[in-house]
């Protein structure tokens, strides 16, 4: 995402030009005006790569029937995730499951928390969209699977991966017990 792909100051009739004259492979075009200009270069397929950043969101002209409204509610998401870590003494916050995780970062954190024969509580954040959206809030990190120990937050798929080869992973585990 973000790839720039539109020159400084090409506009859309500019890219349907550039299409047109063929020095051009790719150009940035609006979604909106994507008809007109694919119009202007005649053109006979017009592929569509959508971007989406967090500025265009905040910048959303859309009528408000058009807008994305979040139907996941997050209110009582906080309270639901505190009360899981402080019951379980390691838990892990990760897309699927142990015997099936639907992500590699979740694989890989299975595959070293396995290495350590610990038991865990794990979480399938698939399964519930507010324990998604408010486990990253409730950390303060942007990414899944998160790993808990003793009701303290350890890291994500890298902090987890590092400190399994330095050994201080197996010294945090091991206050669980």
């Amino acid at each position: 995402c973000g790839l720039p792909l539109e020159p400084t100051g090409i506009d859309n009739s500019m890219a349907a030009a550039l299409f047109r004259a063929s020095r051009v492979a790719a150009a940035r075009v609006s979604a909106r005006r994507a008809p007109l200009a694919a119009a202007k270069a005649a053109a006979t397929a017009m592929p569509r790569l959508l971007t989406v950043s967090a500025a265009s969101r905040a910048e959303d002209d859309s009528h408000d029937d058009f807008k994305p409204v979040s139907k996941v509610d997050t209110s009582n998401v906080s309270e639901t995730i505190s009360k899981i870590v402080t019951e379980n003494p390691i838990v892990l916050f990760m897309k699927g499951t142990p015997q099936q995780p639907m992500c590699g970062f979740s694989n890989r954190v299975v595959m070293i928390m396995n290495m350590h024969g610990l038991p865990y509580h794990a979480v399938n954040v698939l399964a519930d969209p507010a324990i998604r959206e408010g486990i990253k809030a409730f950390s303060d990190w942007p990414t899944i699977p998160q790993l808990y120990v003793k009701g303290e937050f350890v890291g994500g798929c890298d902090i987890v991966s590092d400190m399994h080869e330095d050994g201080s992973l197996a010294d945090t585990l091991k206050a669980a017990e």
